[in-house]
This record gives structure tokens, sequence and C-alpha cells, in this order.
């Protein structure tokens, strides 16, 4: 068994902060946000719908 990846972390968030959680997205260039290095990673291995 795999951990969810970086999309399934970016939309799981999302949900949460649309219900009200009073979390925000990091903004890109802040300590803890996703690089560009990491989505282009991600894109490579993301299952195609």
């Amino acid at each position: 068994m795999t951990k969810p990846g970086l999309y399934a972390n970016i939309h799981a968030k999302r949900k949460r902060i649309a219900q009200g959680s009073g979390e925000t997205m990091r903004k890109p260039g802040t300590a803890g946000a996703p690089t560009s290095k990491q989505f282009k990673q991600a894109a490579k291995t993301a299952k195609k719908k």
C-alpha cells in the first residue's frame, strides 16, 4: 500500500477548506509548499483517468 500522493493531499485540503476548517493553502515559494520539481515528479506518477 502506498501513501497518497501530492495531488491527493491537495484535493483533501481543498475539501477541508470548503467545509470551513479555517486552513489556508500555502503560497508558492513559502516553506513547506510544494516546489515545481515536486509537481513535475507527481505528474510522472499520477494515475490517468
